[in-house]
């Protein structure tokens, strides 16, 4: 086909100011008129046409390049797409062949009365048009974190539509007529198909770089993403439960066939014994330990431990005097023996002074809660839980101090109510977009828009410009779309069109602060492709609405107490006014969240945890004041209580006189009703329990004073959990002493004549008392006298026949004052509390390895609050049990102790027993006791607790790390709301930035190792890893092109981008300005030698030279003209420092701004903080061996890492922590019981106890945090608290115990029944009543 033309020349415009267009030409090329023309045509689209005529006009080509220079800034960086570029629409303007492939299809009259082209066809083949569209599809545009082809092609994702929007009518790249490109040709159409270049060809020309051209980058190690990783596994079993499970089987399977042999070796030997009996015709007794199952005393526990032994020729010691006869164990531990001493001196001492030992407590306490002057709550979350060393929180002061704080965010969802959603599914909810909805949306925020302070500040006033203070604030809403919330334009149908064409091209739908609106940002809940991307054709089915308010933060104080005043205002209208109205009047739901949110209502929690605490503390002031002192009184008094008091009242109406024995007369109810009265009023313990409440409160008063005295802050979790945490312990301890004083009540008390038949009364059958028992002031005189007269007086008083008992042998006097009686409690005891409180206190302590704050105040208040309420119970608590003891003893009521009731008539006839201890003692002396210590059920109780231990193994595996931060807000919290809704629906993550420290930018090595535009960039520079990160997203948890301000800052030079960096021409030294005209300027780099090129061989370097042209393009605006400028997306990248004149500019750091993929869990955000800290890491490694004189370090910054970095060493720490504490508890276990077997026994099962913890956490889904560790080191504290007085029970019980026709046990066992029977039901203190 010969040459020829469809249009060419200019007729006219329609409209005024409007475009130029072309006119119809049906004919041949014209040579162009002039050179001058000529060489603009060669300097527009290149060399081909040197020579020849052509199809365009000068007026065309004038118009032609004005256009392709407006495209220059966003595609130069790739040269294959910027040539493609030219040749495509050069061909179209200016080809001598253009009427081959351009079909003028109609036209139109301008407005100076011309014919000009309406619309055109141009004829592409497929092959040129999918290459065109794939050398531009992946070029970058920093500014906005996106790509060019947003602004190019409107988001293009194929070809057919890239050519679609720029054939569209429009301003800016649009077209000034209507070009239509048909997929088909006729046969008289050639389309225009010539070789496209490729960005990743052999043509240097044309190559573009690995940021702009996926196909050049090199491949970055693999690495697996989360949860990915190879590990060692057996099968679908990890190595670490194989192996567990196959030791239990083993074991287990040995432990039955070891239990079937021994007992199988038992029967039979049993048998032989017998047959040897019958032969010889006597019976071994058990006196003469004639069984051959009678343990010796050497096989006791512990019998080679850190005790020594002693025989019965031997001495125990005036500390082991202080015990009962009938309850010693031979065995005595030196240091025990001197504890009980020191402890029955203190006890003596308190008892018998009860009000000095009061006034020098009062003196104590009123010096530690001095310090409440001091006093100070910690609400500042980074100080809470990011440690003062800490990385992150350094990086966090790093970023603020040069780059300025991250802004504040305030962020609102709007979507249907869960109640239009289906029963069966209450997630799927109707889509929100609708006409109505859209217009509640926009009259919506245009009140928040125009919501004030009681000081008339706006969203205005506060709000962040990227533009500067006269620019428009940062609020991305859907209204963005529809000319900031204007619907008069559209009608219930034609928005749907709009809506659909900006979430496609959201560069047409620019909000007034000019950055476009992708519709991940405004609109939550999109339908997803396969791929999991954003199905952009379903963008009417979302579910929720988003608004985000970006609002300005500062190291100003008062700006911030400014924002915080208007984001209060926004709190209260939205939870007041704008939630309540949108669900009662259109069936919304609002969920919100402002900046100071979180913590305001973290706040509101602990103060509706007051109430919680207070009715715990009034809840257990009650049960403590009527369990306590169940056991004390004479024997009727003990077993009077309403139940029986109805019993016998109702016995005797409904029965006959005749009927009734002469023992249940009108007497026995008397004295059943007396003795209820006496124990309602005399023997209940109102004032003590009370007391033991207040010790427990003043003990974590003083801890406070204390430590507000050494500056440590009080934070939330203190004031929630400590008050429990010392109550346990506290009422614990006073249940431990209260059982002991009952036990030395029994034995030595008023009564205890009765219990062992003094007095003429008969002694309760099968109990061991002890017949002349002397106080600690007696026995001293017999150590004086020597170790044998002591011995034989000692045993002398052991242990008597139970004959001698019952008939009454050896009674005299066994009261011992009451003084003696608490002396001797504490001494009993003393031991044990002072046990576990150290184990405790040194638990607690060790949890202040934990760097938090938060984690490390609360483990020194507990540890403090602990050791504190235990002196207080060794001394004050002993002093008040002292008189609460004379008061029950004097017959005086509890609470009017002025008022006495007459003492009880005691009656001889009655049989007399001791105290049972209640519905709980007898269960654990009938029923608990003998069952647990059954040979078959001691073997079952081993391998299930074994099993569980290795199930919780098999289960802390999949322990999660994290906290959920909905569970730390009360339940109706507004927040909850939020943050169900952002887990949901929000669509994007938040921003990271990758920061560089400590590396001379002016200097040509260290730009090449931050640049990736250019041809000699490092390969892993910074922007040319970021970008090969981003494309494995499941790795690296980036999903947006990274900010490189190196890149624009260069390209900005670029002499071809004639409208960016502009000098005076009669004074290269000016920078022009905006409005300077463009005949007094030229580009900068214009005439440079060496030129600007892609080889960075001519581009500045030096601080001088590159200073200089930094801060021009830090000051100038990005705007249609240069898009490059470097104010509105850069000036916070770089923190410059420079003489007071502006010059000896030097970049100190500056930052790589990207964005993290939509992160919806806890999980997301861990890997993710992984993840940015492994890029920085190997950032860092990189440049450090390109540049190692200059140290440079790359880290990572997003606002939310300071709350996770915990998480990358909270498992070493908690391990740290929790295998501290199990040594600590292994340690003092050992040197305070004597025993490292039974010390080594307490630890294992602290352990197993904390084990089995961490596996029902991994059950039930609670995660592994800060607050959980607190929780773990509580109940290792806790399980100390219980197996360490179990323990001391069993260390200093004795054998040879008759309880309930219990016997014939082997010593062991009848030192773990004493044991359970005594401590048992202390630790357990359940409410129960007989």
């Amino acid at each position: 086909m010969a040459a020829a033309c469809a249009m060419r020349a200019t007729c006219g415009s329609v409209g005024w100011g409007g475009p130029a267009l072309p006119c119809p030409y049906d004919g041949p090329p014209i040579e162009p008129e002039t050179s001058k023309f000529r060489d603009k045509l060669v300097d527009v689209c290149g060399l081909d046409y040197s020579t020849g005529p052509v199809c365009c006009s000068s007026e065309q080509l004038d118009s032609l390049a004005s256009n392709l220079n407006q495209a220059e800034a966003l595609i130069s960086s790739c040269p294959a797409c910027r040539n493609n570029f030219r040749d495509f629409f050069c061909s179209f303007t200016c080809s001598p062949n253009q009427a081959s492939f351009v079909n003028v299809t109609s036209t139109q009259i301008t407005s100076t009365d011309e014919t000009a082209v309406e619309t055109v066809d141009y004829y592409v083949g497929s092959h040129h048009a999918q290459g065109f569209f794939d050398s531009c599809k992946d070029i970058k545009f920093g500014a906005t974190n996106g790509y060019a082809m947003e602004l190019l092609g409107g988001g293009a994702k194929s070809y057919q539509e890239f050519f679609q929007f720029l054939g569209d009518v429009r301003p800016g790249l649009g077209s000034p007529f209507q070009i239509n490109f048909p997929g088909s040709a006729p046969s008289t159409i050639s389309p225009y198909d010539p070789p496209p270049r490729s960005c990743a060809g052999t043509d240097l020309a044309s190559r573009c770089t690995c940021i702009d051209c996926p196909s050049v980058c090199s491949v970055l190690p693999s690495i697996p993403p989360p949860g990915e990783e190879p590990y060692c596994h057996v099968g679908l079993m990890s190595c670490l439960t194989f192996v567990l499970v196959l030791t239990y089987a083993l074991s287990l399977f040995s432990f039955l066939s070891g239990y079937g042999i021994v007992t199988a070796l038992r029967k039979r030997r049993g048998s032989a014994h017998g047959r040897i009996r019958l032969l010889h015709g006597r019976t071994p007794s058990i006196q003469s330990g004639g069984s051959p199952d009678t343990p010796t005393s050497g096989h006791l526990v512990g019998a080679t431990s850190l005790g020594g032994y002693y025989d019965d020729n031997v001495s125990l010691g005036r500390g082991a005097s202080l015990l009962d006869p009938d309850n010693l164990q031979q065995r005595q531990y030196r240091l025990n023996t001197i504890l009980r001493r020191w402890f029955y001196r203190l006890g003596y001492f308190c008892a018998s002074s009860p009000f000095i030992t009061l006034f020098l407590a009062c003196i104590f306490v009123a010096g530690s809660n001095a310090g409440w002057k001091f006093f100070s709550v910690e609400k500042d979350p980074v100080r809470l839980w990011v440690p003062p060393t800490s990385e992150s929180r350094a990086n966090m002061d790093f970023f603020d101090e040069h780059f300025g704080p991250f802004y504040r965010a305030e962020q609102i969802f709007l979507t249907r109510s869960p109640s239009s959603a289906p029963a069966d599914d209450p997630s799927d909810i109707s889509p929100i977009l609708s006409y109505d909805s859209l217009k509640w949306w926009f009259s919506f925020e245009s009140r928040i828009r125009s919501l004030e302070t009681s000081d008339g500040t706006t969203l205005e006033d506060v709000c962040f410009k990227p533009d500067g203070p006269d620019g428009a604030c940062v609020v991305q809403s859907i209204s963005g779309w529809f000319d900031m919330g204007d619907l008069s334009p559209y009608n219930s149908t034609s928005w749907r069109r709009r809506a659909q064409g900006c979430a496609r091209q959201p560069v047409l739908c620019l909000p007034d602060f000019g950055q476009p609106l992708d519709p991940q940002y405004v609109l939550g809940g999109i339908p997803k492709n396969e791929d999991d991307t954003v199905d952009i054709s379903s963008v009417l089915e979302s579910k929720a609405l988003v608004m985000s308010l970006v609002v300005e933060n500062s190291a100003d104080p008062a700006k911030v107490a400014r924002a915080e005043a208007w984001e209060i205002a926004l709190r209260k209208y939205l939870e007041n006014e704008a939630v309540p109205s949108a669900l009662r009047d259109h069936g919304y739901q609002l969920s919100f969240s402002t900046e100071v949110s979180l913590e305001e209502e973290l706040n509101k929690s602990t103060n509706t945890d007051i109430t919680t605490v207070v009715i715990s503390y009034v809840f257990m002031f009650l049960y403590v004041s009527l369990t306590l002192g169940r056991g004390e009184g004479s024997p009727e008094e003990q077993r009077a209580s309403f139940p029986r008091l109805l019993i016998n009242l109702v016995k005797r109406t409904w029965r006959s006189a005749d009927d009734l024995p002469a023992s249940s007369s009108v007497t026995s109810f008397r004295t059943g009703s007396r003795s209820l009265l006496r124990r309602l009023f005399v023997h209940s313990k109102v004032v003590l329990g009370l007391f033991a409440i207040i010790l427990v409160l003043t003990s974590i008063a003083s801890a406070i004073g204390i430590f507000s005295y050494l500056g440590v802050k009080v934070t939330l979790i203190i004031a929630e959990v400590i008050p429990f945490l010392v109550l346990a312990v506290g009422v614990d301890n006073v249940f431990l002493l209260l059982a002991e004083l009952e036990r030395q009540n029994a034995s030595h008390g008023p009564n205890a004549q009765q219990l062992l038949g003094g007095g003429g009364g008969p002694a309760a059958p099968g109990y061991r008392g002890l017949v002349n028992p002397m106080s600690p002031q007696q026995r001293q005189r017999e150590f004086d006298a020597g170790p044998a007269g002591m011995a034989s007086d000692y045993y002398a008083v052991r242990s008597p026949p139970l004959d001698d008992v019952h008939s009454g042998v050896g009674s005299g006097s066994a009261t011992l004052s009451a003084e003696e009686r608490v002396a001797r409690t504490l001494a009993k005891m003393g031991p044990s509390l002072l046990l576990s409180t150290s184990t405790q206190t040194v638990a607690f302590a060790l949890g202040a390895l934990v760097p938090m704050p938060a984690v490390r105040n609360f483990a020194l208040y507990a540890a403090g609050s602990v050791l504190v309420n235990a002196g207080l119970q060794i001394t004050v608590f002993v002093s008040a049990l002292a008189l609460d003891l004379r008061r029950a003893e004097s017959s005086r009521v509890d609470c009017f102790p002025f008022i006495r009731i007459p003492a009880r008539i005691s009656l001889q006839d009655a049989f007399l027993i001791p105290a049972a201890g209640g519905i709980l003692a007898r269960f654990f002396r009938r029923v608990y006791a003998p069952f647990i210590l059954h040979p078959s059920v001691k073997g079952t109780v081993i391998a299930i607790f074994a099993g569980m231990a290795v199930s919780a193994g098999v289960a802390v595996q999949h322990l999660e790390l994290g906290l959920d931060q909905r569970l730390a807000l009360p339940a109706d919290s507004y927040l909850v709301n939020y943050f169900n809704a952002v887990e949901s629906y929000l669509e994007f993550g938040p921003p990271v930035y990758f920061v560089v420290d400590g590396l001379n930018v002016s200097d040509r090595s260290a730009q090449q190792s931050l640049c990736s535009r250019f041809t000699t960039c490092s390969s892993f520079s910074v922007g040319n890893t970021l970008e090969a990160e981003r494309k494995r997203p499941a790795s690296s948890f980036l999903s947006q092109p990274p900010a490189v301000w190196i890149d624009e800052f260069f390209r900005w030079l670029d002499p071809a981008i004639d409208t960016c960096c502009r000098v005076r021409i009669d004074d290269p030294s000016v920078f022009c300005s905006e409005r300077d005209s463009e005949k007094k300027c030229r580009p900068c780099w214009e005439g440079h030698d060496p030129a600007w090129n892609i080889t960075m061989e001519g581009l500045p370097l030096g601080e001088e030279e590159f200073g200089r042209y930094l801060l021009q393009w830090l000051r100038s605006p990005a705007n249609e003209n240069c898009p490059l400028g470097g104010k509105t997306a850069y000036k916070d990248a770089l923190s410059v420092v420079s003489a007071p004149d502006g010059s000896d500019a030097r970049v100190q750091a500056s930052h790589f701004r990207t964005y993290h993929s939509p992160l919806r869990t806890q999980a997301d955000f861990i890997h993710a903080y992984a993840a940015a800290h492994r890029i920085a890491n190997d950032l860092t490694s990189r440049m450090s061996s390109q540049s190692p004189q200059e140290a440079p370090r790359v880290f990572p910054y997003s606002p939310f890492y300071v709350f996770f970095e915990q998480y990358s060493y909270i498992a070493g720490t908690a391990q740290e922590v929790l295998g501290l504490g199990l040594g600590a508890a292994l340690l003092m276990t050992s040197l305070l019981l004597g025993s490292w077997r039974v010390g080594t026994i307490v630890t294992a099962v602290v352990g197993l106890a904390v084990l089995n913890i961490m596996g029902v956490m991994a059950l039930w889904g609670i995660s592994l945090n800060a607050i959980s560790l607190v929780n773990l080191v509580i109940s290792l504290g806790i399980a100390v608290e219980f197996c360490s007085h179990i323990a001391r029970g069993y260390m200093s019980s004795g054998g040879s115990i008759v309880y309930d026709g219990f016997g014939g046990q082997k010593e062991r066992d009848e030192r773990v029944f004493a044991t359970l029977v005594d401590i048992g039901p202390s630790v357990s203190h359940l409410p129960v009543e007989p």
